[in-house]
């Protein structure tokens, strides 16, 4: 992802200038908490991880067949058949995340996904993961900002075992005190480290600055205060709250049948209630226009910068991604990287970024340098992004990228059973029907140069929020 700080990254399956996210990236393991992906064997491991890495990518047929699956209580899914290899991989999302998270809870979303294969139904923390370990699967949660993602990959042999300890882990999970505790020290102690990390808290200010109140400028993690506060109480409540049937998205790719999928279905998710009780939560709009310094005494000074996004459902959208990945989305050939890298050795990396959240898009430009060339380098970033907005890009330029978004989309987001899933899940959540990848190329190409340039003037123009974290006035600390 770049180096992309954590406010950046999102959902986003789409192409390789949008940040993949959260909920794609597709989303890591729980950040640090617990065993978020538990495997049974060093055997099993070896033989999960090699059979996932040379899996056929399954987008290089010519058109990928994706079903619709719904099961007799309504459940959706979209499966993607593969038996080239005897495994299924499953991945789903319930809409709310961490800014659901109640205030003076902060915390509690991230808490609760380390707990899933922390004990569920009859079986405590010790004998589920025993299970868990005799069927060979590998079962991983992440609370992010909109969702709370789940993950399970299995032997096709044995997955009637596995589903149903993911079956216990959705509908069933226990929220012991013992490992909430020992849950709970894991997170307290990357809080406290944290707190001694200059990105870190520049990150916190810059979400503040951002966002001012909104759950988004909330630490996913929560602060030593708010976790302390956390009880079995809360955790089964927002589990509740959060965990139905309304809210949830489905993708599965592998060795099993749309018949056998739905009925996996309704043993897993069917038994949670049909409703999500979700809090309400607001638009927001990055404060631009605005300067934050954060000193420390480092050799380098990271810069970044916040412009205004766009929304994926916009007509502009595809404007501006091609424009994005002209100015830096793209790592060795994007004007930024060219400038600041390339022609001054400013950097040794620059990129452009689209941001969409749910709740809030911005285009984001980060890079690091020297200190004492930090002033120069962010009034190199300054020009080429004045240069685009005036100019936009050239016809040249729009050609090849065009020809690279169109050409790299499998590489980057269809390259093992685990990645379809998560591009699948995107594609749903984004509302783009399953004809999407069948529709892609001819979306982009439809794009001509005036409506880029369009993109650029409108999204490029603004004052940008600018946060500066290094060395007062750009003078490094001497070693």
């Amino acid at each position: 992802m770049r180096g992309v700080p954590a406010w950046h990254r999102h959902r986003s399956g789409q192409h390789p200038s949008t940040v993949l996210a959260l909920r794609a990236n597709p989303p890591s393991p729980t950040r640090g908490v617990g065993r978020a992906a538990r495997v049974a064997t060093p055997l099993v491991t070896l033989l999960l991880s090699l059979v996932f890495l040379v899996l056929p990518a399954l987008s290089a047929r010519a058109a990928m067949s994706i079903q619709e699956v719904t099961s007799s209580k309504g459940i959706t899914a979209w499966l993607v058949e593969d038996y080239s290899v005897p495994l299924v991989a499953i991945r789903f999302v319930f809409d709310g995340g961490t800014t659901q998270d109640p205030a003076g809870k902060e915390g509690l979303a991230n808490l609760m996904s380390g707990l899933f294969d922390e004990g569920a139904g009859n079986l405590d923390s010790e004998a589920f993961q025993i299970k868990l370990d005799d069927v060979g699967a590998e079962m991983s949660f992440e609370a992010a900002r909109d969702g709370t993602y789940g993950s399970m990959r299995m032997l096709a042999e044995q997955r009637d075992a596995a589903f149903d300890l993911l079956r216990l882990a959705v509908t069933e999970p226990r929220f012991d005190q013992a490992p909430i505790d020992r849950i709970r020290a894991q997170v307290l102690s990357g809080i406290i480290a944290n707190e001694l990390d200059p990105d870190t808290l520049a990150q916190r200010k810059w979400l503040e600055a951002l966002y001012g109140t909104h759950p988004y400028a909330r630490p996913d993690q929560g602060t030593r205060q708010s976790i302390a506060t956390i009880t079995p109480d809360d955790l089964i409540a927002f589990h509740k709250a959060n965990f139905a049937r309304d809210g949830l998205h489905v993708a599965v790719v592998g060795a099993i049948d749309a018949e056998t999928l739905k009925k996996k279905l309704d043993l897993v998710f069917g038994g949670l209630p049909q409703h999500q009780a979700l809090s309400a939560v607001a638009d927001v709009d990055p404060k631009l226009n605005q300067q934050i310094e954060v000193n420390y005494d480092q050799p380098q000074t990271s810069l970044q910068l916040a412009y205004p996004g766009v929304e994926r459902s916009a007509p502009d959208f595809f404007a501006a991604v091609l424009m994005n990945e002209i100015l830096g989305g793209s790592a060795f050939t994007s004007r930024l990287f060219e400038e600041v890298r390339e022609k001054r050795g400013l950097a040794y990396s620059v990129s452009s970024d689209l941001v969409d959240h749910q709740h809030a898009n911005a285009l984001a430009i980060t890079t690091a340098t020297r200190a004492d060339r930090a002033a120069e380098t962010l009034a190199v970033v300054r020009e080429v992004v004045k240069r685009m907005a005036q100019e936009g890009p050239t016809e040249a330029e729009l050609a090849a990228t065009k020809k690279y978004l169109i050409g790299a989309y499998a590489i980057n987001n269809l390259n093992s059973s685990g990645a379809i899933a998560a591009t699948l899940l995107e594609l749903q959540l984004d509302k783009l029907g399953s004809d999407y990848m069948q529709r892609r190329a001819a979306l982009i190409n439809a794009v001509t140069l005036d409506q880029v340039k369009a993109a650029a003037n409108k999204l490029l123009s603004a004052e940008p929020a600018i946060m500066v974290v290094g060395p007062k006035h750009g003078e490094a600390k001497e070693e």
